[in-house]
């Protein structure tokens, strides 16, 4: 089966990958027209663009411990899942700005005074010199500082996870899952030094 799984994520093109992930944004928006998406599409199309970013963050961050501990290789697809989840930020912030709050000044008290809004455009400006520096012209440019700068991914999709635990008041089980994932996810990333032999 993992056998099977690298052998069709070597056939397939990563722009497969940009074209099937950038449906649900086209896609959400127009059922949000139709009254689909229920009594306030807005708030409803904000909360859809955000769960997807988060899941497309974790889903990138997950694709070295898939490799490291299940033999899958997803690495190819590993820039794409970031500039797809950068694309429904994106998406998620303008709905918010623009058909949400909808004035500049209002923004900007959200942003000071709502403590997930500010955890959420904390992740969002970590992301912008991620997106921007996702080419291979970059990559050659900054060299060993491409790997260094693109460390902050971690920081990214933990003030990603802490901003939607914060934004749903109470305890509510899906945002506290989304935050356990991508803690233990950072966590398997930890490398156990070897104990050292005692002579």
């Amino acid at each position: 089966m993992i056998d099977w799984l690298n052998r069709s994520a070597r056939r397939l093109p990563t722009w497969c990958a940009y074209c099937i992930g950038l449906i649900p944004i086209p896609y959400l928006f127009w059922q949000g027209l139709n009254g689909a998406l229920g009594v306030d599409p807005v708030k409803a199309l904000e909360h859809a663009y955000g769960e997807w970013a988060l899941k497309l963050l974790i889903a990138g961050l997950a694709v070295t411990p898939l490799r490291r501990y299940a033999g899958i290789n997803l690495l190819k697809f590993r820039r794409a899942l970031g500039l797809l989840a950068f694309a429904y930020v994106v998406a998620h912030l303008s709905v918010w700005a623009v058909l949400d709050v909808q004035t500049p000044g209002r923004v900007w008290a959200d942003i000071v005074k709502r403590p997930y809004i500010t955890v959420g455009m904390a992740a969002f400006l970590l992301m912008l010199p991620l997106a921007l520096t996702s080419n291979n012209a970059s990559l050659r440019r900054l060299g060993r500082g491409w790997r260094k700068l693109h460390r902050l991914t971690y920081a990214v999709v933990l003030l990603g996870a802490l901003h939607f635990t914060l934004l749903v008041k109470g305890f509510p089980l899906e945002p506290l899952v989304y935050l356990a994932v991508v803690v233990a996810l950072l966590l398997s990333r930890l490398r156990v030094p070897r104990r050292v032999r005692l002579v």
